[in-house]
């Protein structure tokens, strides 16, 4: 397994919003998210990336295996389109961005500055950061906003590559991406009990 996590328990604002969540990535494998908006699926995220504790619960995971890419894109906008790749690259100690741009069709926007780039080519460029990280597992929520139908089959392309080159994907989505080989995890049934009308202390965590 390069991700395992085991009665997992996160919290909103405080405020409990799943329990008891367990799955686990091999090699080669994509599970997707799904439930309601609001269910907990950007905080399970979020706590298995290590970005806010969890309540309970353990995660798995070889050191610096795991990307986690959220709503923000995470691009400067005074920087390239290439700038900001090599950027990227350079935090985690990597230096190939070609496979980036032409994964993402980013190459004929290069040259052009972040800031004037439209939303959808904004979260391309966003998203080519996981081609240059170099990590095995990655972790992604709502991936798709801002994306047309065709820079929707681009990214999963990306993804399925990702998969056949040994990789593993922990997607948070309502898009049908195409992935038949993804498991998909429903995570209604793990919705954390309400809070006691009397739980004092726990209305104001």
């Amino acid at each position: 397994m390069v991700l395992r996590v085991t009665d997992m328990g996160v919290a909103r604002g405080g405020v409990p919003v799943l329990d008891g969540v367990s799955l686990a990535l091999g090699p080669g494998e994509a599970l997707v998210l799904r439930g309601p908006n609001g269910i907990g699926k950007t905080t399970l995220l979020r706590a298995v990336a290590g970005l806010q504790p969890a309540l309970a619960g353990q995660v798995e995971a070889a050191p610096e295996s795991l990307v986690y890419a959220g709503h923000a894109d995470g691009i400067k906008a005074a920087l390239t389109v290439t700038e900001n790749l090599a950027f990227w690259a350079q935090v985690f100690g990597t230096d190939d961005i070609s496979t980036a741009l032409e994964t993402f069709r980013l190459a004929p926007l290069a040259h052009r500055q972040a800031g004037a780039l439209s939303a959808g080519q904004k979260r391309r460029l966003g998203l080519a950061r996981l081609l240059v990280t170099g990590r095995p597992v990655w972790l992604l929520d709502e991936p798709t906003v801002s994306l047309d139908v065709d820079a929707v089959a681009m990214f999963a392309g990306a993804v399925r590559g990702h998969l056949a080159a040994g990789g593993a994907a922990l997607i948070a989505t309502h898009i049908d991406l195409g992935l038949a080989e993804a498991r998909v995890l429903d995570l209604a049934p793990h919705r954390a009990a309400p809070l006691e009308l009397d739980d004092f202390d726990g209305v104001f965590l």
